[in-house]
């Protein structure tokens, strides 16, 4: 009888270990598994809109031209400057025409147009220079159109005559070449071939464009 109740016990006492036994828990001294951290990719942002209107993106790369900025760009400015005429004559003069051509169409204005207005002097200018451009009509340069028989009376032969280089008016006489050359300025007489002064009355059958300071202008 006392086997079968020790027998009995110790089949109670196992059943309840297997029944009873808490779960296993991770020793102490084991590692914690390491959790990876996942990196989100960056993603631009634009910044807020600056008082001009336009977004910027921070970072490397992200400059970028606006299509105003290229079309800007692209677009070469052909406009005259705006300065009058006295500012544009300070800004050229000078003792030296820099050209044998400029020194022809410096002379010419000065001889025959140094007492008049800026404006009388830079027509007679627009004169010389719109003869050498009429295509056949006129010798194809101003030092052509200088020399043409009988047409500048302070012509004589084939040197030009001598100049105050040091004077005022000679000075304004190069800055006015200068002008007409490179197109600076437009006159009031436009495409006149010819003028006189007031004082003479050739009979000229050519038509009036413009009448400044001391001489009349014809096309």
């Amino acid at each position: 009888m006392l086997p079968s109740l020790r027998t009995a016990l110790l089949f109670c006492a196992a059943l309840g270990a297997i029944s009873f036994a808490p779960a296993q828990a991770q020793r102490a001294d084991e590692p914690l598994n390491q959790v990876t951290l996942v990196s989100l990719p960056e993603v631009p942002v634009p910044d807020l809109l600056d008082p001009n209107g336009e977004t910027h993106l921070s970072g490397p790369g992200s400059e970028a031209t606006t299509s105003s900025d290229a079309d800007d760009q692209q677009v070469e400015i052909t406009t005259k400057p705006s300065g009058d005429l006295a500012t544009l004559v300070a800004e050229y003069r000078g003792a030296d025409a820099g050209s044998h051509e400029l020194e022809c169409l410096a002379t010419g204005v000065y001889f025959e147009a140094k007492s008049e207005t800026l404006a009388g002097q830079l027509a007679v200018g627009h004169v010389i220079a719109n003869r050498a451009k009429s295509g056949g009509r006129f010798p194809p340069s101003y030092c052509g159109v200088l020399f043409q028989r009988g047409q500048f009376s302070f012509v004589h032969g084939r040197s030009l005559p001598s100049v105050p280089r040091s004077s005022s008016q000679w000075q304004t006489a190069v800055a006015i070449a200068r002008i007409v050359d490179q197109d600076l300025k437009d006159s009031a007489v436009g495409n006149a071939l010819f003028f006189h002064a007031r004082y003479v009355s050739p009979g000229w059958h050519l038509k009036r464009v413009a009448a400044i300071g001391n001489h009349i202008f014809y096309r």
